[in-house]
């Protein structure tokens, strides 16, 4: 515990000095960095509106935005332990998204009870497929990963957008988005699964179950890393592949398998995009989730505790940055974009930082 805290510091202090950083910014366009930081704040993680009613929303919404960042993130920091880059998390979940919608409107007279799991599968193994793909090109031939999950992106946004558009696009609908999934395929949202407990979680806002597999799926993955033969090994591959190839570990199956369990949590952003939320696969439905999970991996130290606890903050922003673009004068949801930037330059200065405290130390000493 102790080590995981001492690894949530550095990014601790990219986030206080990306708002100071972010305070300036305001400052200088004109507004008042503390009541927009506070209207940030307050509309991400308040219990109570404007007229002092208790209220679920900031926080129903924000843990709604965190779903998809939670997924990628942990798919992008599985990546990362085997010293791989998984730029391809974008194209990844879109393949699991479709994959996921075709199972539920495909078997919709299936029940429930079976045609959940088999949609939820489907998003996991077709995510899993195209990430397998950059992972055999970097294992047998020694292609980067981050040009092929690149390039597989475009491919996987071009191949999706033809399907929907010929093939399973209702005649006559305006909107690039499939057929409607069954009802039994769709799960249930936090206002079904909170009423037993007499709790009024309102209908309206999209959190859905999916937010708790994300939570469960993060326990998984740590244990997989850390509890398991396979994951030692794909950690030591990513701390020294030559070392662990003379332990005897495959270094090119652990590089395929990285790949494909990446691709599958990426995904699994189909759970809840699909069967929690539009119940069908609505074209260009991702605003950008595979490159922020880099951001959540990177902030999170690649440990899927500093994943939720990234996502939630980016979700955070997320939430937050509507509300400081229709309240403030001069101040627009951009500012979010730049804090998140700002967040990951201090993040990615950390070994700067940490040879500046050594040096003093040693200097001192």
């Amino acid at each position: 515990m102790k080590t995981l805290l001492r690894e949530l510091l550095f990014p601790l202090i990219a986030v206080l000095a990306a708002f100071v950083i972010g305070g300036v910014v305001v400052l200088a366009i004109g507004d008042n960095p503390f009541t927009v930081y506070r209207l940030l704040i307050s509309s991400a993680f308040g219990l109570f509106d404007a007229m002092g009613n208790f209220t679920w929303d900031n926080w129903g919404y924000t843990l709604f935005y965190a779903t998809p960042l939670i997924f990628t993130g942990l798919a992008v920091s599985l990546a990362f332990k085997c010293g791989l880059l998984n730029i391809g998390a974008e194209g990844q979940l879109t393949i699991g998204a479709f994959a996921a919608a075709w199972i539920g409107f495909t078997f919709n007279g299936w029940s429930g009870w079976l045609l959940i799991p088999m949609a939820i599968l489907a998003a996991m193994l077709a995510g899993a497929f195209w990430g397998a793909i950059p992972g055999v090109l970097k294992a047998r031939f020694g292609s980067h990963e981050v040009i092929n999950t690149i390039m597989l992106n475009f491919i996987a946004v071009g191949l999706v957008s033809y399907l929907t558009q010929s093939r399973y696009k209702v005649t006559g609908d305006p909107i690039m988005q499939t057929k409607t999934i069954a009802e039994q395929a769709q799960i249930a949202r936090f206002s079904t699964l909170l009423s037993p407990l007499g709790i009024n979680f309102p209908a309206r806002i999209p959190l859905s179950a999916a937010f708790l597999i994300a939570l469960l799926t993060c326990f998984l993955v740590w244990v997989f890393l850390w509890k398991t033969k396979w994951g030692y090994e794909l950690r030591a591959v990513g701390l020294n592949p030559s070392a662990a190839e003379y332990g005897g570990i495959s270094v090119q199956w652990q590089i395929i398998l990285a790949m494909a369990l990446s691709g599958g949590l990426a995904g699994m952003v189909g759970i809840g995009e699909v069967l929690g939320y539009r119940y069908r696969y609505y074209d260009g439905f991702s605003p950008g989730y595979g490159f922020a999970g880099i951001a959540v991996a990177l902030l999170g130290r690649n440990h899927p505790v500093g994943v939720v606890l990234a996502a939630i903050l980016f979700g955070a922003l997320n939430r937050g940055g509507l509300f400081v673009d229709i309240f403030t004068d001069h101040v627009s949801k951009d500012l979010v974009q730049v804090l998140q930037g700002i967040i990951i330059l201090f993040v990615a200065m950390e070994a700067m930082f940490r040879r500046m405290i050594l040096r003093k130390t040693a200097s001192s000493a």
